[in-house]
């Protein structure tokens, strides 16, 4: 191959394409432009990525037996055939080689990107500019000629996925909306490419759910949501006004605030606590408990 090598690893793998009844032992060698599962020099399969529509880490197709563990599961086409392939290693692996597969598939994607599109509440007339998109840990960097932005995705409160017009043509648009120096937004990102945009969307929902997986063991109880709403409705503020707010006592919130920031959700700022990103989050997310 030309292409420079991303990933080459011992492993397993079986193929719809192979017909075979158990895995085999092999090659996993993946590149800029394809993956190759190689049994031998005369035994191999090559998918060129973007004949890739699917990844799924962890999720193995019935009819490619339930001997796989940890394993990456490619959907490709060939020959206006729609095939999977499955690839087993082990799970650190398996975790690191999705990544990276992911990446391979995604980085440098041109998207027509509208930062800022809607700030608090406040719909913005910013416009539609190219940008290439790019994974990096934690985030989905939008890379422009005249400036880059990145959205962390320890900020997202939630994405969904739908069609609009952009000059004058449909395009799969991305909706992230997220807080940023404290403020909540919307970025908007559309791509030319459906399948493209499939793969983007299951990178973030399994992204999202193992930051959300991390939140999970948080026992929130109705007191600590009160205080992380009144913090995040009102501003981030020391003590006393938010007891003030709440009518509570002000060591009772600092006991709780106490509490907060063992669970990584406020932490102290140069005017008293604040909301860490993820206490943004969860806050935004029980708006509508506290206010029920």
């Amino acid at each position: 191959m030309s292409e420079s090598v991303i990933a080459d690893f011992v492993g397993k793998f079986n193929s719809e394409v192979a017909g075979r009844g158990d895995p085999i032992k092999g090659r996993i060698v993946l590149s800029q432009k394809r993956l190759v599962l190689a049994a031998s020099e005369d035994d191999k399969l090559t998918i060129p990525l973007e004949s890739i529509f699917d990844i799924a880490i962890g999720q193995v197709p019935p009819d490619l037996g339930d001997f796989f563990d940890s394993t990456v599961t490619v959907a490709f086409e060939r020959n206006g055939k729609r095939l999977v392939a499955a690839i087993e290693a082990g799970d650190e692996k398996i975790e690191k080689f999705g990544t990276v597969l992911f990446k391979a598939v995604i980085n440098g994607t041109e998207t027509t990107v509208k930062e800022r599109a809607r700030v608090g509440g406040r719909v913005t007339d910013e416009p539609f500019k190219t940008a290439k998109l790019f994974l990096t840990p934690g985030n989905v960097e939008f890379r422009r000629s005249d400036g880059s932005f990145a959205v962390d995705l320890k900020t997202v409160s939630d994405f969904d996925r739908n069609t609009r017009e952009i000059n004058g043509k449909s395009r799969p648009v991305l909706t992230v909306r997220h807080m940023k120096d404290g403020t909540a937004m919307t970025t908007l990102a559309a791509m030319a490419s459906n399948r493209k945009m499939s793969i983007l969307g299951r990178y973030l929902r399994r992204e999202y759910a193992e930051l959300m997986e991390e939140l999970k063991d948080v026992e929130l109880t109705k007191d600590k949501k009160e205080v992380l709403v009144a913090m995040y409705s009102t501003g981030d503020m020391d003590g006393m006004p938010l007891a003030s707010i709440l009518g509570k006592d002000s060591s009772q919130v600092s006991m709780i605030l106490q509490d907060l920031a063992d669970d990584g959700l406020v932490q102290d700022g140069s005017d008293g606590p604040t909301l860490t990103p993820t206490g943004k989050v969860v806050a935004s997310r029980h708006l509508e408990d506290v206010n029920a």
